[in-house]
């Protein structure tokens, strides 16, 4: 008695937290949609395998990504399929700078929010190097190659020129591309990746297997430590 009791308290709670979880994505796929528009399936693609490519739930991408489009959109002339290939490069890069230099993602999401509305005093959060500053993101740029010239002002620097230029620094320093490789190789990215997949399931983004296999993914790297 005592076991069904318990059994159906989790599977009530589980419930509750799918039901949670499904309604939060479909608010945040509305505001995608209407962001993005006929390029709003590229966005919940990258969105539903973040878990694998940012450590991040699909509601946790949409989320981010919700909160600089506007901007982002606006710099590039609405072209929403650009602007949907830069906006999963940027989250990408705030999820390997947060893994590579230790730094909370919500203060690194916090700065390109700042960078989307001209605010640079918080560039700083990204530890690349460069103070929180103007004249540090002109440097920043400069230094990152992406206009093939030098500039002494940001008067006509879009935002998702900024992105870029943060993009191509972090590839530099071999900051890009290591969410992806924590989540396959060390515990940590892996716990994260199925943290973020059990949230996915939960929402009914992903399948069983997709789940199963995160689960054994994070279960190899942690047998594979204990000695």
């Amino acid at each position: 008695a005592a076991a069904v009791a318990g059994a159906a308290t989790a599977i009530g709670a589980l419930t509750t937290k799918a039901i949670e979880g499904y309604a939060a994505q479909e608010q945040l796929v509305g505001g995608v949609e209407t962001l993005f528009k006929t390029s709003s399936d590229t966005v919940v693609g990258y969105a539903n395998g973040a878990y694998k490519t940012a450590g991040m739930s699909a509601n946790e991408y949409m989320e981010t990504v919700t909160s600089f489009s506007a901007s982002l959109l606006a710099s590039m002339n609405n072209d929403t399929a650009a602007a949907a290939e830069k906006a999963n490069v940027a989250i990408t890069d705030m999820s390997d700078n947060a893994n590579k230099m230790g730094t909370d993602i919500s203060l690194i999401q916090n700065a390109y929010n700042g960078f989307a509305k001209q605010n640079y005093t918080m560039l700083d959060n990204l530890k690349l190097g460069y103070g929180g500053t103007q004249s540090e993101m002109i440097r920043l740029i400069n230094d990152s190659g992406i206009l093939n010239e030098k500039i002494e002002d940001l008067d006509n620097i879009t935002f998702d020129q900024m992105i870029q230029a943060i993009h191509k620094v972090q590839q530099n320093l071999g900051i890009t591309g290591t969410s992806a490789k924590e989540a396959s190789t060390t515990i940590e990215g892996s716990v994260n990746s199925a943290k973020a997949a059990w949230e996915n399931f939960e929402a009914g983004v992903i399948s069983a297997n997709d789940l199963v296999d995160t689960f054994w993914t994070a279960a190899k790297n942690i047998l594979n430590n204990l000695g």
